[in-house]
């Protein structure tokens, strides 16, 4: 059965995409940790990070570069975090978050946002790409 990153990937489950290449797709978590919270995932379908090839581990981590530079040009932040856990969903990902503070990255703290927030903010991120 599919992942839910893959139907995302696939548009059967609705995301705010903020870039797309032949190998990897990035979206804003709609659960974020802050506001510009951005997962990168590989197009394939493989649970853990490490048993990527290394190529295409490689080329993940150059992807997820790109994109937090695009972030961190949008949302006022002091840096963008970088976390990979991989409990939740088996499929690897690659978590972008703006911080400003340490607990920004523990996944306990979590901001709501509106439609329009989440809206403005893939736009805006998209255009500094």
């Amino acid at each position: 059965m599919a992942s839910i990153f893959t139907k995302i990937i696939q548009g059967e489950i609705p995301c705010y995409k903020i870039a797309e290449d032949d190998q990897f797709f990035a979206f804003l978590d709609i659960n974020p940790n802050t506001a510009g919270h951005t997962l990168c995932v590989p197009k394939k379908e493989v649970d853990k990070i490490f048993d990527l090839d290394e190529q295409t581990y490689m080329d993940l981590m150059a992807f997820s570069r790109r994109v937090a530079i695009g972030i961190k040009k949008v949302v006022d932040c002091k840096r963008i975090g970088m976390s990979v856990v991989g409990l939740e969903v088996p499929h690897t990902h690659v978590h972008l978050i703006p911080l400003n503070a340490m607990n920004d990255v523990t996944f306990q703290t979590k901001v709501k946002l509106t439609e329009e927030e989440f809206q403005d903010i893939a736009s805006k991120i998209r255009a500094a790409l």
